[in-house]
């Protein structure tokens, strides 16, 4: 049976990048005075990028406005990320983003399971404690016997850090684990790892996977944990949604016959 669920947030619990994150940071451009906007596709393609700092030290290579001086930029970066962190909290109060279908009924799932259960992101502490406080109440941390962010694991997705981190505050070796991901780089995080995944494609990675990608770890993939359709491989019969029991039975039969 499974022992843990690993969680990651950005796109995966919630999505957070095009209207949260996105949103932030352009406000958080206007309020600085910076001469730069991210429209929808061109954020879409920084998401490349793991973790907002770097994200914005990525763009200022290219910005014709950016600071010249390394220094400069590490400040810039430091302040604007800063303050969209701030912003980014402003509208999560605001109710503007929810968790994505599914969700809360397969954390409900495994907390009546007793099933344990992890955030593994590489996106701030902060952040996460604004959206699950929102959407889960502020006991949410009694429901996580884990919790990596940011400050814990510096070294983004797609190196492994933040889930070696988890596996070994759980105790629980990679092969017992299940990892729920959206986006390429946290998928590669989790199978250096070596933990199975579960894909639930959001807006910016939509087509994350192909089928390749299943036999290398991924356990499946699909639009959402909110309904059993579109999953490849197709969910069981009669089954409404990607509920605890799919999952057991998923990464059982996977254990079973385990790839070459």
């Amino acid at each position: 049976m499974i022992e843990a669920i690993l969680w990651d947030v950005d796109g995966t619990v919630a999505e957070t990048e095009r209207d949260g994150h996105r949103r932030a940071f352009n406000q958080a451009f206007q309020m600085a005075n910076v001469p730069w906007r991210w429209n929808e596709q061109y954020y879409g393609a920084l998401l490349a990028v793991s973790g907002g700092r770097e994200r914005l030290l990525h763009d200022m290579r290219l910005q014709e406005h950016a600071p010249i001086e390394p220094g400069d930029r590490e400040q810039l970066a430091e302040r604007l990320h800063r303050l969209k962190n701030e912003l980014y909290a402003d509208i999560v109060a605001q109710g503007h983003l929810k968790l994505r279908p599914g969700v809360r009924e397969l954390i409900d799932d495994c907390v009546q399971a007793r099933v344990r259960m992890g955030i593994v992101t590489t996106t701030s502490r902060c952040n996460v404690d604004a959206l699950l406080s929102s959407q889960l109440g502020d006991q949410w941390k009694s429901m996580f016997s884990t919790i990596v962010c940011a400050e814990q694991a510096p070294k983004k997705k797609p190196h492994p850090q933040a889930y070696f981190l988890a596996l070994q505050a759980l105790r629980v070796p990679p092969a017992a684990a299940l990892a729920i991901e959206d986006a390429p780089a946290g998928v590669a995080a989790a199978q250096a790892a070596g933990v199975p995944v579960i894909v639930t494609r959001s807006h910016y990675f939509a087509a994350t996977q192909p089928p390749a990608e299943l036999a290398r770890g991924v356990l499946a993939a699909g639009p959402s944990l909110g309904s059993a359709l579109g999953w490849s491989p197709t969910a069981d019969s009669g089954e409404t949604r990607i509920g605890l029991e799919q999952l057991h039975r998923r990464w059982s039969s996977a254990n079973m016959h385990p790839c070459a």
